[in-house]
């Protein structure tokens, strides 16, 4: 017997935003905007940083459902996914991908027209790393699929700084190479909470692969090369005190709680340093852009 929806099965716009993973993506929105501040040295624009902020978002928006239609069939067999609107079948396979076009073309115009064209491409190459690279490739077949595939991550501070300058410069490509190296620190945490879900599916991510001792031996070999990367801007001259004093402390506490880890692999400590990682990019991106809008 064939389910026919009812007003209650349809799916809402909520759905819809629920496809673009907002939770995910706005954090690295966030790098996006603070990107702007920094290469304005104040405040940009409103009407770019309301384009960039649009345009930045469908793109990354856009990512989360290609991402989401491809994982369809391990986001239904995980606990913490198949309520998704792609895996529970609420949308379709059809609509997410219509929804999902019309998001990467509207995004790249938005982002052409009222920026530049370097912005546009930018925000696509971080879709098509996620999609095509992370997704359908790596995910599936290596344990080194977070570390390559992360850098879909990287795109969005390269998305605002050439939204402001027209350009990519060195300092914006340690913006870019800040959050490859913070990435792995990150998402490995994660892994570890959920690696069960993972090994079930038969995702090989990298506890489920080596264990824990070699993810958390991992995680504090990139949180090393997050803080030593962290503070090369100020040999750059880009930034001032501000900063140094911020990425400082923020790369103290980061180190202790990945060695935290290390001497205790708990869900607690994982959990401990995945959320702290969050707070850890916010505030060393805004730390930046106050820095640089304060020290002309």
């Amino acid at each position: 017997m064939t389910h026919t929806l009812t007003t209650m099965d349809k799916p809402t716009w909520r759905d819809y935003f629920a496809l673009t993973k907002p939770k995910v993506n706005s954090l690295l929105l966030f790098t996006t905007m603070t990107a702007m501040i920094m290469a304005a040295r104040g405040w940009p624009r409103w009407d770019l940083f309301l384009a960039v902020f649009i345009g930045g978002y469908m793109s990354a928006g856009a990512s989360g459902v290609f991402n989401m239609i491809i994982d369809r069939d391990i986001d239904l067999r995980m606990k913490r996914t198949s309520t998704r609107p792609s895996a529970s079948g609420k949308i379709s396979t059809v609509n997410a991908f219509i929804f999902g076009s019309l998001l990467t073309v509207a995004s790249f115009v938005i982002l052409w027209q009222a920026a530049n064209l370097l912005a546009a491409l930018m925000a696509m190459a971080g879709l098509v790393t996620y999609v095509f690279i992370y997704t359908l490739w790596l995910k599936r077949s290596t344990w080194h699929n977070i570390v390559i595939g992360g850098a879909a991550g990287c795109f969005p501070p390269l998305v605002g700084w050439a939204a402001v300058t027209g350009d990519l410069n060195l300092f914006s490509w340690y913006l870019f190479f800040i959050i490859f190296f913070w990435t792995p620190v990150h998402f490995w945490a994660l892994a570890i909470m959920i690696k069960d879900d993972y090994a079930a599916v038969g995702i090989p991510m990298l506890p489920v692969v080596h264990g824990d001792r070699m993810t958390v031996a991992q995680i504090g070999l990139y949180a090393i090369m997050t803080a030593v990367l962290s503070m090369i801007p100020l040999l750059l001259g880009e930034v001032g005190w501000i900063y140094f004093g911020s990425a400082l402390v923020l790369n103290v506490v980061l180190l202790m709680r990945s060695l935290e880890l290390y001497r205790n692999i708990t869900r607690k400590q994982s959990v401990s340093l995945y959320k702290y990682t969050l707070l850890y990019l916010a505030l060393l991106f805004l730390a930046m852009a106050i820095d640089r809008s304060l020290i002309a």
